[in-house]
């Protein structure tokens, strides 16, 4: 059963905007637990989509940085440091081609442009 703020039961339609107004953190727990496991699990599928927008955005912004043909390099989860060139922007990740042959699929987030496509040319 869902309930508005004023403990007033409604109907299972969705929350509906406005019908619940989060005054603060403590109120926000104590509507919480008085959900019951369905509502949970509603609320639950909610926060995931809102988390996962806002993740997709961040890298959206993050990849807009880089270009095919930039030089970039990132460090590796022991530590070392690779550098390589953009080969292709996917959806999440930022392929990179290295010197050495190999292809890393990497978060925006993680690389460091060194020298941007085409930068330092001569004709």
């Amino acid at each position: 059963m869902l309930m508005n703020y004023a403990g007033q039961e409604r109907k299972r339609e969705g929350m509906k905007t406005g019908s619940v107004k989060i005054v603060d953190r403590v109120s926000a727990v104590e509507a919480i637990k008085r959900l019951d496991e369905e509502d949970l699990l509603f609320l639950n599928r909610l926060i995931v989509e809102r988390l996962k927008l806002i993740s997709q955005a961040r890298s959206t912004s993050q990849m807009a940085v880089f270009h095919i043909g930039d030089l970039v390099s990132f460090q590796t989860r022991d530590g070392r440091e690779i550098r390589g060139v953009v080969l292709r922007l996917n959806k999440k990740t930022v392929s990179v081609d290295t010197s050495d042959g190999h292809r890393w699929n990497v978060a925006p987030g993680l690389l460091r442009l060194e020298r941007a496509a085409g930068e330092g040319l001569v004709f």
